[in-house]
């Protein structure tokens, strides 16, 4: 079975997703830096993460991901309220995969995750 790591500090986020994205293992964080933490032991599949986050910010998150050697192939899903364009370029030019804006389609958001599994 897939894994596939979630970091947003809104925990609706993830009760969503496990309920949408049963077919994979899902392990959930609200916080960045205990997903590093768990990451640490462990590699998953691909990774869905949030930009707004207290402690670390996605952009930092998604930086220490790609500058890691053992963790910069792993895909990595943006899912953010942030609409500004120049966000999404820089975001993807920082090595992600894919942006898509909250609120979102969770069947949209299915069929993006296959696409990198």
């Amino acid at each position: 079975m897939k894994r596939i790591l979630l970091v947003d500090d809104k925990a609706s986020i993830g009760k969503v997703l496990s309920m949408y994205l049963d077919e994979y293992d899902l392990v959930y964080f609200e916080d960045p830096l205990k997903a590093i933490d768990w990451l640490q032991g462990n590699e998953p599949d691909l990774i869905i993460t949030d930009i707004r986050m207290p402690g670390m910010s996605g952009e930092e998150f998604i930086h220490y991901l790609k500058s890691n050697e053992l963790f910069k192939n792993i895909p990595v899903v943006v899912l953010s309220s942030e609409e500004s364009t120049t966000e999404r370029i820089r975001l993807l030019e920082e090595g992600a995969s894919d942006y898509i804006l909250k609120p979102f389609n969770p069947m949209e958001l299915k069929v993006r995750i296959k696409k990198y599994l």
